[in-house]
């Protein structure tokens, strides 16, 4: 399975959210039961950012005292999911 269909399967599910990236990279795994390592977990993150997949996963939702680790499909990544999974 290529590394961005791991992100876009999780993201599927709903959005994924963590206090930081290394529990939401764990998180990720443990939605997909995927073994990506941080690095190949990073480079598909950056893969579905740059072609506009996902929405920027760390930002600091508004009222929040701290930044937030979130993984959410845009419409593009929505459409991508579904053409992963066979889904129309």
């Amino acid at each position: 399975m290529p590394t961005t269909d791991v992100i876009l399967r999780a993201a599927s599910q709903g959005a994924v959210t963590a206090d930081n990236v290394e529990l939401g990279f764990a998180r990720v795994r443990e939605i997909t039961g995927s073994a990506l390592d941080d690095t190949a977990m990073a480079a598909a993150i950056a893969a579905c950012l740059r072609d506009k997949l996902i929405r920027e996963p760390v930002r600091l939702p508004e009222g929040a005292l701290q930044c937030h680790w979130t993984l959410e499909l845009t419409q593009a990544g929505i459409a991508a999911a579904r053409a992963a999974s066979g889904v129309g």
